[in-house]
């Protein structure tokens, strides 16, 4: 396995945080830095909002859960073996996720491009060839820009404010296997590995 720079690197395995267990993976974009500022240019106006960082910021094509060490090394393989261009991203739109009627996310959409879509599928197929079951749930493409709990103040407001956004389209030339650790302060999200986009 080759990094983006030509480096050689480990097995995935050995990248992983040290521990007993099972890992969190998933498969994601990057925004790039432009659209990434954009981003961060919309967190305010939920008083209570756990807003995300710059390192956290991620379009997630594929959610695995929990995965084990031979399930991983044949994710590696399967991620390593698509073949896929590069995505035009274009950040559009604003809305929120529920779970039994409360809100517990805010997100900035992506247009749901066809390179785009059609990464995800092949991300899912990677991911069930590798024996896992990834989230099979219909491809909303989005970011998460902040985790809300009851506390926090309405949401209305900041979804109309950036209901119309548009920015970009940036190019995104590759994709990456991620590792989420959760924390005190949230989720951390570790990059595992990078596949290059045509």
């Amino acid at each position: 396995q080759m990094r983006g720079d030509g480096q050689a690197i480990a097995p995935i395995w050995q990248r992983l945080v040290r521990g007993e267990g099972m890992r969190r993976l998933f498969v994601a974009l990057r925004p790039p830095p432009m659209l990434r500022q954009c981003l961060l240019g919309t967190m305010a106006g939920v008083s209570g909002a756990r807003w995300q960082s710059d390192a956290q910021l991620h379009l997630t094509l594929a959610f695995l859960g929990d995965v084990a060490e031979d399930q991983a090394e044949r994710l590696d393989a399967g991620l390593s073996r698509i073949d896929a261009p590069a995505v035009p991203l274009t950040l559009e739109g604003a809305g929120s996720f529920a779970s039994r009627g409360r809100v517990h996310s805010l997100w900035i959409g992506a247009e749901p491009e066809e390179a785009l879509e059609r990464l995800a599928g092949k991300g899912r197929r990677a991911a069930r060839g590798a024996g896992l079951v990834s989230d099979d749930q219909a491809f909303v493409p989005h970011i998460t820009v902040a985790r809300i709990n009851a506390g926090c103040g309405p949401v209305d407001g900041f979804i109309r404010q950036w209901s119309d956004l548009c920015a970009g389209p940036a190019l995104v030339e590759r994709f990456g296997l991620y590792e989420s650790r959760l924390g005190s302060g949230g989720s951390a999200y570790h990059l595992l590995c990078e596949y290059q986009l045509r």
